[in-house]
């Protein structure tokens, strides 16, 4: 079912990098959220809509429950969406600091950022962590919250990612049956359109491209 989006409803976005678009000064790319709202303002000028924007970069689940309540649950918002899951299945690897995350301490976490929506009524859009299946080892400056990270990417921890991931991945499509959450099958959808470069240099982030079409098939979820 369709999500009606009506006069003066409050949308909000939360999660990691993806959904905030961190970037150094000087790199000006939209991001998924950006995409959403303008191409809602545009098409449906007589339904002015609230947009907020709660990401942060490098945000695992355990992140999200930190500041859930002043950032999400306080906001009171009429829709709530949810994109995390990359930080928790990289941290191991991303961070020094970092360990595994089991797939049952994500899924308890991610239930604790939903139970409390029910409260306030809102419409939830849970957006399933993805990685493409990008080729080649990649070596790259993360700008994250805390600093730039130079990291290294290769087959090996591409692999390692993806098994842990697609638990992961199962959790959220689990949660999203259980609480009546709107899926967004993002994982799905962009190994489905292939050319994966295309969509995200890293396999992690997304180009423009990227953003583009996850916004397209945000919006397919409202009306």
């Amino acid at each position: 079912m369709t999500i009606m989006l009506k006069p003066g409803s409050t949308v909000l976005f939360t999660g990691d990098s993806i959904t905030d678009l961190w970037r150094p000064p000087g790199e000006d790319r939209c991001g998924y959220p950006l995409l959403v709202a303008g191409s809602w303002c545009f098409t449906h000028p007589d339904r002015p809509v609230t947009w907020v924007n709660t990401g942060h970069a490098g945000d695992k689940v355990m992140d999200l429950e930190a500041r859930w309540q002043a950032d999400v649950v306080d906001v009171r918002p009429d829709v709530v969406s949810i994109l995390v899951g990359a930080n928790d299945m990289g941290w191991r690897t991303l961070d020094p600091r970092g360990r595994v995350v089991p797939v049952e301490e994500f899924a308890a976490g991610y239930e604790r950022l939903l139970a409390p929506l029910v409260s306030v009524g809102a419409e939830v859009i849970l957006v399933e962590p993805f990685l493409l299946p990008v080729r080649g080892v990649i070596e790259r400056t993360l700008h994250l919250a805390d600093g730039d990270r130079f990291v290294r990417i290769d087959e090996g921890v591409r692999a390692g990612w993806r098994e842990d991931l697609n638990l992961k991945i199962q959790a959220v499509r689990q949660l999203a049956v259980e609480y009546g959450a709107h899926l967004l099958a993002a994982d799905r959808m962009f190994a489905e359109l292939g050319d994966p470069e295309r969509w995200s240099e890293d396999g992690i982030h997304p180009t423009a491209a990227g953003h583009g079409v996850l916004a397209e098939a945000w919006l397919e979820l409202v009306g």
